[in-house]
């Protein structure tokens, strides 16, 4: 066996370890912001709600307001 050949069946296992560490890490990650991102989005209707003030960014179409624009 040619050394380059030695030197490619020791590297390539821990190549595939390594990006599969890499991928595992990325999906714990995402899914971490994604939680926090909700957790928050939660946090802020509960706190509309208990000031009394109507969340409505889900019921109002986009591009409008609630308010008449002044020119």
């Amino acid at each position: 066996m040619e050394t380059w050949q030695a030197v490619a069946i020791g590297i390539i296992p821990s190549i595939g370890v390594g990006a599969i560490f890499w991928f595992a890490m990325r999906s714990v990650i995402r899914a971490d912001r994604n939680e926090r991102a909700a957790l928050a989005e939660e946090d802020a209707r509960a706190a509309a709600e208990q000031a009394g003030t109507p969340d409505t960014r889900d019921d109002a179409p986009a591009g409008s307001s609630q308010e008449p624009r002044q020119a």
